[in-house]
Parts: structure tokens; C-alpha cells; sequence
């Protein structure tokens, strides 16, 4: 609750002199409190503290205006804000805050003050302009006898701070859907000018969110605006330079009232689908996520997604046995998960049968093992995979499977031109065929080994098989030693289709290369190709903490809020992200070999500030997945790596359409996964997940 101030109690200092009129009267900075005269209404008034210069502005303590011009002077020590009131004149004023409210009989206006209210020796400094605003009492200066006359006799009008305005959206304008933001400087931009922030904030507490920004002073932005937000509001447009200092700003009242609009793109009522169709929301507010709804009407039939991107596409691929009436609904979830769906569009699905093979190609010479898939839009019981003799149309069935794929190695009784298709057994009990493919085979013999990739890092025992197309009377494993070219035989046996153990020793720690040979029923030798490897058998590091697990939000939400205010990108997306990519701060690469920590935050891949470490990724060879060395970027500290990350989205082009949106962390969430950030279709969800759990919208909070 407010209480009127007593003499003894904390009282407000009033900024006497604003930019503009210092600029006529050409105080300088710094200038000795009793260098200036404050005088009320004829009567000199001593005041404590006096009346003194700070950064080029004159303050003097608000007692003055409370005990001459009969103002009162309340203090909310919960909220730290200031209300000054003298009849059907008030205004609300926020430590640190330079969003200032006027009340005139009960209607609010709002300004920017160029400098925010501060405390000094236990007194709140604001700008005089803000009580002569508030309570229309005229302000003149005598430079020849620096004294600062208040006239309560003289009417003032309320006069901005800045010569700038929102010249988009009216004060007290209602918002209900999308809305264009532009700000207008009649008396040109401010200079050194580099960004200006849309902010919308809640008059209650002077603080909300950035809705847009951007370098164009006077460019046009799109405000998108969130269900949780609103009635009554205040609109800022506020104006900064290249390192964030504030240079100017104005705001207005708005009246938030969204009426959710959600529409469905990309398919039009009564349309006839003979394929799929790409699928887009229009929404006119931020939503979490979206869902596409399918109903065959015919058959009474639902099909619905998962969680979507809500400025991303959906492409459905209909079946046969989708034929028929079909509605079509978007569905799109705001952040507390209320639901907002878009009429029903109407089409009808009318596809013929498609059917064709997939994993090789016309013409293609098959010599090594290939993945048979089958391509079709209906459903099927039985699926085989054919080959035929064009010469004699011999076909012979390689393999009678369901809906599976099938690894094909062909032998070498095969060689020559052979037609491949696929045919099928379809829920009706016809069997449709796709067209052939002609591939060539070569009927030569091959070997593949199994059991260790190229470049392949071997901490333990090896599990070591082959693959044949030709049966074999043994197989060997046979190691080579890459700089002599010595060769000793690892392990091996009459069984060519076992599996084989070898467990190195300590003295084959290093380089080398592995070759499987296999011996043909006719004596003859054949070999696979030599896979370099390295054998190592020392201490190896696995991934460390960065930070106490229970610490570790703390210093992500942290160093998220300095680059926040640095960059503008989201802090609680910053935070998020940390989080989600090293398991609460717990798992940061370090070196395998060396146990060298890399402070790497975020796993980026190369050489950093503190060069490299050298950990695990995957590859693939033979069909088979191993792990092998890569660098990872090393920083020498969490800053290093922070700023590291930031400056990769904030540089690189892949994720200029992120940069649009960082300031709002859903957005920004689903701009990231559309610009490849993460391969996971939910890394959007989980991040917001994170964000939502731990509260940490919070930190996206900002006034000015």
C-alpha cells in the first residue's frame, strides 16, 4: 500500500533539466551542487542533498515540490515506485525504470523519461519534466545567475522526452491479431542509433517481453502476439547503440484482446488429392505447437500428428485405402495447452495403385551388398523381391518377406543383365508388380569384412566376421602393420561364418590395418579390403561436470542474461539449450587421451580458443556403426564457450531465419530445428519443456 511521506522519510529528487533545454542552457557535466539556485513560487528554497549535475542532467529532492506546490508523495516499499499526486493529477514512478504513468481524471498516459529514478543518500532522483508533466507547473533557468525558477502560476503541457513515436499503432488502440510495428522520427534517428526493441509491458509491474526487433529504425516489424498476454498494456518503442545503451524511446497504452485466428494453408475445400499435399497453420498468435487432425469420413477414421512446428509445413501422403472424404484440421496449442482448431476442410482422396522398387538404380553395376525397399500407397500382406533373366524370363523370388527391406549380395553363380522388381500381395488378394529395374552383375567374388571401420579406435576386445558371396572353406583375420607392411594372423578358423574374438595385447598398442581373407572351394584366395585402425589401450576420460548439478543453473541462467541483454536472443532458450545439450552441466566433453576439459557447452566440432578434444562420434561401414575419433572445440572457460555458441547462430547464414524470431523462445526453439540445428523432431518440445518446468520465462522479463 502507498503511504504519504513524512518529512523524516525517503523522499524523491526531481531531474530539473531535461536533454533538450541543457542543451540551450549548456550546463556542463559535473558542475558543483552549489553552483545551482532552486527557487519556488519567488521563495529560495535550501534543500538537502542540493541541487547537483549528473550526466548532464540537474536533479534537486522532490521535499521541495511535496511542501511548495502542495503535491503528495507516497512510497511502496514492496515495488519500489513512487506516486505523486496533487488533485486529478498523478504520476507513477519505478526505481530504475524509465517508464513513466500519467493520470489526468483517471485517464493514463505513458512516456519514457531519458533518465531512470535512482537513489541518492537515501532520496529517489527522477526528471523534473516527469512532476511538470504530471502536475502542469512551468520551469524556466536564469544561466546568468544559475538558478532554476518553478512557477506554480504557469500551466505546462506534458511534453515527451524524445521526438519519436509509434506511428503504427495508436495509443489505446486494441489488439487483436497480427500487428505491424514502425516508429516515425520527426527529428531524425538518434545518432549512433543500432537497434530498436518493441517491448510490451504490464503497467503494473513496468516489466514484460520483447515482441520485435531489429536494425531498420524505421523499418516495418510483425508483432505476433502471445495468449498469455493481456487487457490493459503499455507498447515501448525504445532505441539502443552497438553496445545496448539506451538512446531514446516512447509508449503508448494498448488494449490486448486476441481473438485466436487459426486457419488451415495448403489445401482447398473440395480439392481432389491424387498425391500428398503440403500442409501450413496460419495463426494469428504464438501457439507452442500445432497438430494436423485427418478423418476419412467414409470410414469413420482419425489420424493425428504429434507435436508440430507452427511455422513449418505437414506433408501428408495418402494411401489407396484412404480414398474417399477426407477433412482436413489444424489444431494449435498456446503455452497453458488450450486448444484452437480450424474449421474442417473438405477434399477427396483418389489415388490409383503405385508400386516400385527402391535401392538401386537403372543401369547400376551391383557388386557389393544392397538394401531392397519397396515403395507403395496401399496396404499389402506379403511382399517378394524378384529377379529375372530378360534373356530366358526365368524369375526367381530373392527373398518372401511382409513390408521389410532385403540385403541383397548377389553370388557369384550370378552375372550379367538381370531385371529386378517387386511384387506384392495387396488386402484384396491381388498381386500387383512394379516395373523392373535392369542392373549388370559381375559373378566376381567378394569379401567384406565385419568387425572394425576405417579409423576405428580399439580400446578392447574385437567381435571379427565376414561376409560372403561364395561359400568359403576358412577365413583369417590377418593384421598389417601400416609402415612395414608385416603380417601376423589375429584370429581365424574353418567356420567362415562365425564370429571370431580377438583381444589385442599391450604390445599392439598403435596404427594399423586388418584384412579378412577367405579361401574358395577351388583353393584360391580371396580378400577383403584392409581397414586402417589404431589400438589403444591406456587410460581413457570420459565426459566430466562442468558444475555441481544442483549450481548448474545458476551459471547457465547467468551467462544467458548477459548475452541476452548483449544480443538480444532469448535467455531462457540460452538456458534451456545448456541444459538439454549437456545433462544439467554433467556431461562437457573432455580429451579421451589427455582428460583435457573443454568447457564445450554445447558440442561443437573443430578447434576453439583452447584448441581441441579429441572424443567419440559415429560412423557407419559394411552396414555397421562404430565409433571414432573426432575434435571437439576446447574454450578456457564457460564464457569462452557461451560466447562461442552465440556467435555461431548469430554470424552463420544457415540460422539467419532464427535470428528474426531469438527474442521469443518458442519461436526461436522451432526456427532453430528448421534451420538444422538438431536432428530431433522434438528438440523444440523438450527445450519448451525445460522452460515451462523450471520457470524460466522468467528471465526473457526486461523494462527499460
Amino acid at each position: 500500500m502507498y503511504r504519504k511521506l513524512k518529512k523524516n522519510s525517503v523522499y524523491l529528487t526531481v531531474l530539473i533539466l531535461a536533454a533538450i533545454i541543457l542543451g540551450q542552457w549548456g550546463n556542463p557535466q559535473g558542475l558543483a551542487a552549489n553552483d545551482i539556485r532552486l527557487v519556488i513560487d519567488g521563495s529560495a528554497i535550501e534543500t538537502s542533498p542540493q541541487p547537483f549535475i549528473h550526466n548532464d542532467r540537474t536533479l534537486v529532492p522532490l521535499r521541495v515540490i511535496s511542501e511548495q506546490l502542495g503535491a503528495e508523495v507516497g512510497w511502496n516499499n514492496e515495488d519500489r515506485t513512487v506516486h505523486i499526486k496533487k488533485g486529478d493529477r498523478s504520476v507513477l514512478l519505478r526505481i530504475d525504470s524509465r517508464l513513466v504513468e500519467y493520470d489526468r481524471a483517471g485517464e493514463k498516459t505513458y512516456n519514457i523519461s531519458d533518465v531512470a529514478p535512482f537513489i541518492v543518500e537515501d532520496r529517489t532522483v527522477v526528471p523534473l519534466r516527469l512532476i511538470s508533466n504530471a502536475l502542469g507547473v512551468d520551469i524556466g533557468w536564469d544561466n546568468d545567475t544559475r538558478t532554476v525558477h518553478i512557477d506554480s502560476s504557469k500551466t505546462s503541457a506534458i511534453t515527451p522526452f524524445y521526438d519519436m513515436q509509434i506511428s503504427s499503432v495508436a495509443p489505446g488502440q486494441v489488439i487483436t491479431d497480427i500487428t505491424y510495428l514502425k516508429a516515425a522520427f520527426p527529428g531524425g534517428v538518434p545518432m549512433g542509433a543500432s537497434e530498436i526493441r518493441y517491448l510490451l509491458l504490464n503497467p503494473g509491474t513496468g516489466r514484460g517481453v520483447v515482441v520485435a526487433r531489429g536494425s531498420d529504425m524505421t523499418g516495418q516489424y510483425t508483432w505476433v502476439p502471445d495468449m498469455k498476454n493481456t487487457g490493459q498494456m503499455v507498447l515501448v518503442a525504445a532505441v539502443y547503440d552497438g553496445n545496448g545503451s539506451f538512446l531514446a524511446g516512447t509508449a503508448i497504452p494498448v488494449q490486448l484482446a486476441v481473438q485466436p485466428r487459426v486457419t488451415l494453408a495448403g489445401i482447398t475445400e473440395g480439392q481432389v488429392l491424387n498425391g500428398a499435399v503440403t500442409l501450413k497453420p496460419d495463426l494469428n498468435f504464438v501457439a507452442a505447437y500445432v497438430k494436423y487432425e485427418v478423418v476419412n469420413q467414409d470410414k469413420n477414421k482419425t489420424f493425428t500428428t504429434g507435436e508440430m512446428d507452427p511455422e513449418g509445413t505437414y506433408t501428408w501422403s495418402p494411401m489407396v485405402e484412404d480414398n474417399g472424404n477426407v477433412t482436413f484440421r489444424v489444431i494449435a496449442y498456446d503455452h497453458a495447452g488450450q486448444a484452437y482448431a480450424s474449421r474442417p476442410v473438405s477434399a477427396v482422396v483418389s489415388l490409383e495403385k503405385k508400386l516400385a522398387l527402391r535401392g538401386v538404380t537403372e543401369g547400376a553395376v551391383v557388386e557389393k551388398p544392397v538394401t531392397l525397399s519397396v515403395f507403395r500407397n496401399f496396404q499389402v500382406s506379403e511382399t517378394e523381391y524378384v529377379m529375372r533373366d530378360p534373356k530366358t524370363g526365368k524369375e526367381e523370388v530373392l527373398a518372401k518377406v511382409g513390408y521389410v527391406s532385403h540385403r541383397w549380395f548377389p553370388g557369384t553363380d550370378l552375372s550379367g543383365t538381370k531385371e529386378l522388381f517387386v511384387r506384392v500381395k495387396d488386402t484384396s488378394g491381388g498381386t500387383p508388380t512394379s516395373d523392373s529395374i535392369t542392373v549388370k552383375l559381375t559373378g566376381a567374388p567378394r569379401l567384406l569384412f565385419e568387425g572394425v571401420g576405417p579409423q576405428q579406435v580399439v580400446t578392447g576386445p574385437l567381435q571379427l566376421k565376414v561376409t560372403s558371396n561364395t561359400p568359403l572353406q576358412d577365413v583369417q583375420f590377418v593384421l598389417i602393420n601400416p609402415q612395414t607392411g608385416a603380417r601376423r594372423v589375429a584370429a581365424g578358423g574353418q567356420d567362415a561364418g562365425a564370429t571370431y574374438t580377438w583381444t589385442p595385447a599391450g604390445e599392439d598398442a598403435g596404427q594399423w590395418k586388418m584384412q579378412a581373407e577367405g579361401t574358395l572351394p577351388s583353393g584360391a584366395k580371396i580378400t577383403s579390403e584392409a581397414v586402417p585402425f589404431k589400438v589403444y589401450l591406456g587410460t581413457l576420460y570420459s565426459a566430466k561436470p562442468v558444475v555441481e548439478k544442483d549450481k548448474f543453473l545458476d551459471l547457465a541462467s547467468g551467462l544467458a542474461i548477459a548475452s541476452w541483454h548483449k544480443t538480444g536472443m532469448s535467455a531462457a532458450l540460452q538456458t534451456a539449450q545448456a541444459i538439454l545439450e549437456t545433462g544439467w552441466g554433467q556431461s562437457v566433453p573432455v580429451d579421451k587421451y589427455t582428460g583435457k576439459f573443454s568447457y564445450n557447452l554445447f558440442g561443437i566440432k573443430g578447434s576453439g580458443p583452447a584448441g581441441s578434444v579429441v572424443s567419440n562420434t559415429w560412423e557407419e561401414y559394411n552396414g555397421q556403426t562404430f565409433r571414432v575419433d573426432a575434435n571437439f572445440r576446447a574454450y578456457g572457460s564457460v564464457d569462452e564457450s557461451w560466447a562461442d555458441h552465440k556467435n555461431l547462430l548469430l554470424t552463420a547464414s544457415r540460422y539467419q531465419p532464427f535470428r528474426e524470431v531469438m527474442h521469443d523462445s518458442t519461436r526461436g526453439a522451432w526456427a532453430l530445428r528448421r534451420a538444422g540445428y538438431a536432428t530431433d523432431s522434438q528438440y523444440p518440445v523438450k527445450l519448451m519443456n525445460i522452460i515451462k518446468t523450471y520457470g524460466l520465462d522468467r528471465l526473457d522479463e526486461t523494462g527499460i
